[in-house]
């Protein structure tokens, strides 16, 4: 239970309780031309990937697999562009962990490819804009589609990013210890009880985690939106509640 209760009727907002991969939700058109202002870096971990005013007050840190349905559906119509209007108005900031266990579980090699894409964005600066392209072109979970001639294909969408520094990192996996390591970060953050990793999208708002029974929420845009905007009125609060 939640102090006061008025935690817990934010996070029951959401109906659809998540607990894995499953069904996509439809395409939807991103908008690169706002997000491309937010600053982006590689945290001083060496593998979180850090979003938006580093001084905003609202902290989301998010763990994502590339070929995850759920992650595309968060990103698309669920929490995601709450949270970006979030950052672009400097009160929460996103901080990203990359996962690629599905490979593992699904077959093939498409999270891996499309993590150390990512990482080569970042590198050119141009991270957010891709992050956004590839969700919005997620192909289906159970095809392997995250391809280097895919990847490339994508590059296309990003003004600037394709290059043949690009290019040859994307197709040489470059950043190969990259991928390794945030994988490693993903199944550290479950801790002894979740050992291969908490899920995703799994996410811990200034270094809460989400539980499970309310995991729903990020998928309901609104409700999450609604979440970020009491967090932030209510620092304190959420700090201190049992959730």
């Amino acid at each position: 239970m939640v102090r006061g209760g008025r935690w817990a009727v934010v996070c029951a907002a959401a109906v659809l309780v998540v607990a894995g991969c499953g069904q996509r939700s439809s395409q939807y058109g991103p908008d690169y031309a706002s997000v491309e202002q937010l600053p982006e870096r590689l945290s001083a971990d060496g593998v979180t990937i850090t979003v938006g005013d580093p001084d905003a007050p609202v902290k989301v840190q998010l763990y994502e697999d590339p070929r995850c349905p759920y992650c595309e559906e968060f990103e698309s119509t669920g929490g995601g562009p709450q949270l970006r209007e979030a950052m672009l108005e400097r009160s929460a900031r996103a901080e990203y962990t990359l996962a690629s266990f599905l490979d593992d579980r699904v077959g093939g090699t498409g999270s891996k490819k499309a993590v150390n894409a990512l990482r080569a964005a970042l590198e050119e600066g141009k991270f957010v804009e891709y992050h956004e392209v590839l969700y919005a072109n997620q192909p289906e979970e159970s095809v392997d589609g995250y391809t280097d001639a895919f990847l490339l294909q994508l590059a296309d969408k990003v003004e600037g990013l394709r290059s043949a520094k690009f290019d040859t990192a994307v197709r040489s996996m470059k950043y190969r210890a990259f991928v390794t390591a945030s994988e490693k970060a993903y199944e550290k953050a479950g801790g002894a009880e979740e050992p291969e990793g908490p899920g995703t999208p799994t996410a811990v708002i200034n270094d809460k985690r989400i539980p499970l029974e309310y995991n729903g929420i990020l998928l309901e845009g609104e409700a999450f939106a609604e979440l970020l905007q009491r967090i932030y009125d209510q620092p304190g609060e959420w700090e201190d509640a049992t959730l």
